[in-house]
């Protein structure tokens, strides 16, 4: 494994992390056993940087991680969020429940205590704000953060799907270590402010769904997702959309196999290829895909491989929206 620095703290971390999210929510059904095997087999690989939040699974993520980080704390650093709450505390985010922000200075409390406890550690190594309140001044949500930090509750704190401008109010307050951004070949909108914006304040951006939810890896079949996956609510799996992507797709996977390897590792060597400030996070619960991934850090790009994506990207450039309209309201811009 490579690695990279947490902004600037000095802390080193995979090149590639691991998102969590898919082992308890979101990408159909569970598999405990599996996951576990995955997790410990990411600790043998050197994958030290996982990503969870107390929303994924409604805090069945957290606890599955607990069952590793007791044994292998300081193998690990632990990134988790808080902020999205369900109204009337039933259902789940990820199947259309209503759902709702709260980066309230009181929550915050609730919610640290809640991870460590499910967490089953002393300190979260991240802690992000899920998304920025749209109510409550953003200095607000990271003063009472960065009381978290001095209490010895968190070491670092983070931002997701943040604007420009949230950024730099936050960092003003305390530094922001980390930036969790939607990030690939197929959703670039970072590329404008947020990541010219990281590289200035000295914060490392997280990619997640580095894969575009897999569909970059030219492995799913739209037909074949269960009913409580995640993606069956998103614009680019259905209509006109899903025919420019099942194309796009396709001819990515070409120009992967012309340099002998997979569509996955050629779309993480891509966003590594961007910056050194970056750190993507595939989701996944399968150690097959696991070690698949990490071997993008040893993927070169040359010249005319980022010219022949930036080309496919021109001739396939109907992709559709990455969220549904009701997802898309929480959303800091």
């Amino acid at each position: 494994m490579k690695y990279r620095k947490l902004g600037k703290t000095g802390v080193n971390l995979s090149a590639i992390g691991l998102g969590c999210m898919g082992m308890s929510a979101a990408y159909g059904v569970a598999d405990e056993k599996e996951s576990l095997k995955t997790l410990h087999r990411a600790v043998e690989l050197g994958v030290n940087f996982w990503d969870t939040a107390d929303v994924y699974g409604n805090g069945d993520n957290e606890e599955l991680l607990s069952k590793v980080l007791a044994e292998k704390r300081n193998q690990i650093f632990i990134a988790t969020k808080f902020g999205f709450r369900l109204r009337n505390s039933q259902g789940n985010v990820f199947a259309g429940s209503e759902s709702y922000v709260d980066a309230s200075p009181k929550y915050i409390r609730q919610a640290v205590e809640k991870s460590l406890k499910r967490l089953n550690i002393e300190t979260i190594d991240l802690y992000y704000a899920h998304r920025v309140a749209p109510t409550i001044p953003v200095e607000e949500t990271v003063d009472a953060m960065a009381r978290l930090v001095k209490e010895g509750k968190v070491r670092y704190l983070g931002l997701s799907e943040c604007s420009a401008e949230s950024l730099r109010r936050a960092c003003a307050i305390h530094p922001i270590s980390a930036v969790e951004s939607e990030y690939s070949l197929l959703t670039r909108d970072v590329e404008k402010d947020i990541l010219p914006l990281t590289k200035e304040l000295g914060a490392t951006l997280v990619s997640f769904s580095p894969l575009g939810r897999g569909l970059v890896t030219n492995t799913i079949n739209v037909n074949t997702l269960s009913e409580n996956d995640f993606r069956k609510h998103l614009p680019r799996y259905s209509g006109i959309y899903w025919e420019n992507n099942q194309k796009l797709a396709v001819e990515f996977s070409e120009i992967a196999e012309s340099k002998g390897i997979t569509p996955a590792q050629l779309a993480l060597a891509w966003i590594l290829a961007q910056s050194e400030n970056i750190i993507p996070i595939p989701g996944t619960k399968r150690i097959k895909y696991l070690e698949e991934n990490i071997k993008a850090v040893d993927v070169n790009l040359s010249t005319e491989d980022i010219n022949s994506i930036r080309i496919l990207l021109k001739k396939y450039p109907n992709i559709g929206d990455r969220y549904n309209e009701y997802d898309f309201q929480f959303v800091n811009k």
